[in-house]
């Protein structure tokens, strides 16, 4: 036999490789393959914060069916012709008071480049480099859509597509899937695509989400009397219509008390961000604070559980929207706990999630 028809070991199968197809002629062209993607998916960012970049921003944002479900020829004109007039003006305003100046980018873009870069090292070191990992952007740089296609040019034929939210919902969760999943309908050859579920009661992600608020806790000079756990709000259509995302919000609440084996009233949950006329789940966080404040508590926390990384959301309006609200209404302390970001827990946590979802693949 000659050495060009040397058959390959077998364990030379499962080695990611660029050359020819098996079986094809010789003169056919080297082609990347053999190689696994995990995508970290977050909501997004404007590019900057002038006018123009925030209402490219905001204009994907609140197009999409996802996050305003009113039908178009109701929506767009008062979107495009009333809300996008001003609103850039002032979410610029909120975006100047965060960004991070020194990379100009927002602090949710850093964040999460910083997370990818640490569960790609440790990837790597176990998988060597037949896992490929990288994020995306629902809205906004990097789109969805370039870092699937740059993923499938370098060979990857399964991909894991992680969408960071700890608990489901259709605007979150559910946009981050379907732009994910209008890429391959735009694929001649489509590769196989796992999504990642609700990890909202991973116990990797509870243990890091209670590490988290015991040490703001030790840290604070005057111990607060409670923590609020803050979600992002939804309308409560949403959650009459199925979206298990106000339930599971409620779980994350009651099973974060539980590991801090506080009693009920030290841990409250409240819902924040409303936008539009229509009722919102809550009690509205901004006007719980203040409750709180007006009934003699003087000293509170402020967690953020469904966010993955600090963002605008709570940055901007629970360090200063709602702080102000608490310390108006005659509050004396406010302490906000930041999002787990890039700790080594919460990234200990994220590779204990994509560990599993890889399985058979890796």
């Amino acid at each position: 036999m000659a050495a060009s028809e040397t058959p390959l070991a077998a364990s030379d199968h499962d080695q990611p490789r660029a050359d020819r197809p098996p079986h094809a002629p010789a003169d056919h062209p080297a082609v990347a393959r053999g190689k696994v993607g995990v995508v970290l998916a977050n909501l997004g960012t404007p590019d900057a914060t002038d006018y123009w970049s925030m209402r490219r921003y905001l204009s994907e944002f609140l197009s999409d069916k996802r996050v305003v479900d009113y039908p178009d020829w109701k929506w767009q004109p008062l979107l495009q012709l009333i809300i996008l007039s001003r609103r850039p003006f002032k979410s610029g305003e909120a975006y100047r008071g965060i960004w991070n100046t020194e990379k100009n980018e927002s602090p949710l873009l850093t964040t999460t480049r910083e997370q990818t870069r640490k569960v790609a090292e440790e990837l790597t070191e176990r998988h060597g480099d037949k896992v490929v990992v990288d994020f995306c952007m629902r809205y906004g740089n990097p789109s969805t859509d370039s870092v699937l296609r740059r993923l499938q040019a370098e060979g990857c034929e399964r991909i894991l597509f992680f969408p960071l939210y700890p608990q489901y919902a259709g605007p979150t969760t559910a946009t981050a899937n379907d732009q994910a999943f209008r890429t391959l309908m735009k694929l001649k050859w489509q590769p196989s695509l796992r999504t990642v579920p609700a990890y909202f009661e991973h116990p990797a992600y509870l243990d890091a989400l209670a590490s988290s608020v015991r040490e703001a806790y030790e840290a604070a000079e005057t111990p607060p009397e409670v923590l609020v756990a803050s979600y992002h709000g939804v309308p409560k259509r949403y959650l009459l219509e199925g979206d298990p995302y106000h339930c599971q919000c409620q779980k994350t609440t009651r099973l974060l008390r539980e590991r801090l084996g506080w009693d009920e009233q030290a841990v409250q949950t409240a819902f924040q961000s409303k936008f539009g006329p229509e009722e919102w789940v809550g009690p509205a966080t901004v006007e719980h604070v203040a409750e709180l404040a007006r009934q003699g508590k003087k000293h509170i926390a402020v967690v953020s559980p469904a966010f993955s990384a600090d963002c605008v959301e709570t940055l901007e309006e629970i360090e200063e929207e709602i702080r102000d609200a608490f310390l108006e209404a005659g509050g004396e302390t406010f302490t906000y706990i930041p999002c787990l970001n890039a700790r080594d827990d919460h990234i200990a946590a994220l590779l204990s999630v994509i560990e599993n979802e890889l399985g058979g693949w890796v």
